[in-house]
């Protein structure tokens, strides 16, 4: 990337974090003018949204690892108290980028592998099988016949993230634009540092597939393609290409028993992941779940993996366990223990009490249908987040962001596909085994 092309992308985003602190000043000033506590809330959520539409204006312009960063912060826009046009706002970040052409996909894949791609691959399709914010991917066989995906970094990213993670920090604490505490907003925006920039090392995804080929290897529910190790550098991935189709299409053609099938094994991934491997795959987007006839899972993209500390998922185990057996006391003291309160304020606990009761309430009735008999548990759950993040004694711990993250996309999944199970007992299955993992 040219050194005035690095400069007009600090110049954009310099200039957004300046609009949109000098916006936040004069929101405060015309909020402290409002007579009512109504008028008040009506400017915040109207700041929050400009503010949001000015993110997504200018960083959807850049593009490439810009955008990248945008989509972190509309993760961290789920985590927190935004009304609804701004989260969907924000959500617009999550479209593709546009392709990079052939014969620069071609040209990056000759510096690194050394050979002209010919030599390379038996066969190379130029039309991408998507483009993402930091990559494109391409269909590919290898001289053997073995069908692969090539994913390759877009040229000059690595150089245009650092500083638009500087940026990006700016525009999140400017002025708390967002309702939060800085300290707060450092954390999360701590997280989806870490987890972007392991993003732009292909040698560590590669790493992190192999490890979940060795924690899940060849399960019937679950396939995890295998990496070329040959074939892998920092900006190159090579690994096979998996069969299965997309939901959508899954959904047209699954019978009921591939239909309920599939939701299980999703149930179970996620479960294992969190509370039994304590490995994350963290990016729950729709387009990172395949599913094959019989209702096996393909689960693609291991760039953002999350991986969770024993004894911190045995506390939130057990904050969740004493939530499903309705132990407020007990519940409660987990929360504390695991970082998510820090206060005594008795509101704060009927919120955060009134919060767990209404998660776990549908996973109490033993055998149901997820997504039928939860009724809907995500607009149950909203206004108690309203209430919980109107006291700052109650804070998201750093490895909320992203264990909240796929869990909500994969109940999302999961409601889709109207999967039945006795989850009381499934869950307290997997707790138990966090739980003792912990002592």
């Amino acid at each position: 990337m040219a050194k005035e092309s690095r400069l007009r992308r600090l110049a954009r985003m310099g200039g957004l974090a300046t609009r949109v602190t000098t916006e936040w000043v004069g929101q405060g000033v015309r909020s402290a003018l409002a007579s009512t506590e109504t008028q008040r809330q009506q400017l915040r959520e109207r700041f929050q949204l400009d503010s949001a539409e000015q993110v997504v204006e200018v960083l959807g312009q850049l593009r490439g690892a810009a955008m990248k960063v945008g989509q972190g912060l509309s993760i961290a826009a789920q985590h927190l108290d935004l009304p609804d046009d701004v989260r969907q706002t924000l959500a617009k970040l999550q479209s593709e980028a546009r392709p990079v052409p052939a014969d620069q996909i071609r040209a990056t894949l000759e510096r690194e592998l050394g050979a002209p791609v010919p030599e390379v691959f038996r066969r190379f399709d130029d039309t991408p099988l998507g483009t993402a914010s930091l990559a494109q991917a391409h269909a590919a066989v290898l001289p053997d016949g073995r069908k692969v995906v090539v994913k390759v970094l877009h040229d000059g990213v690595d150089d245009a993230v650092q500083s638009d993670l500087l940026a990006l920090r700016t525009v999140m604490l400017s002025g708390r634009a967002f309702g939060r505490s800085k300290e707060e907003l450092d954390g999360v925006y701590e997280e989806i540092r870490a987890r972007l920039l392991e993003e732009l090392d292909y040698l560590q995804e590669a790493a992190n597939i192999q490890a979940f080929v060795e924690a899940f290897g060849d399960g019937d529910g679950v396939r995890i393609p295998r990496h070329v190790p040959a074939l892998c550098t920092e900006r190159v991935l090579v690994l096979d290409h998996l069969p299965g189709m997309p939901l959508e299409r899954f959904l047209a053609i699954a019978t009921p028993e591939a239909r309920q099938a599939a939701g299980m094994n999703l149930a179970h991934l996620f479960l294992d992941m969190a509370f039994d491997k304590r490995l994350l795959h963290a990016d729950p987007h729709p387009g990172n779940y395949l599913f094959e006839a019989d209702g096996r899972v393909d689960l693609l993209d291991f760039g953002c993996v999350k991986r969770l500390d024993v004894f911190w998922m045995a506390t939130y185990a057990e904050a969740v366990l004493h939530a499903l057996d309705g132990d407020r006391d007990a519940c409660l003291d987990a929360v504390r223990r695991m970082g998510a309160w820090d206060g005594d304020d008795p509101g704060a606990a009927d919120v955060i009490w009134q919060f767990c009761d209404t998660v776990l309430a549908p996973w109490r009735r033993g055998d149901h249908v997820i997504g039928v008999d939860d009724g809907d548990l995500l607009e149950e759950i909203k206004p108690v987040v309203r209430r919980i993040w109107s006291y700052p004694e109650i804070v998201a711990p750093p490895e909320v962001v992203f264990l909240h993250r796929t869990l909500g996309g994969l109940y999302t999944l999961a409601r889709r596909l109207q999967v039945r199970g006795r989850w009381d007992a499934i869950l307290r299955h997997y707790l138990d085994r966090a739980i003792a993992a912990g002592r």
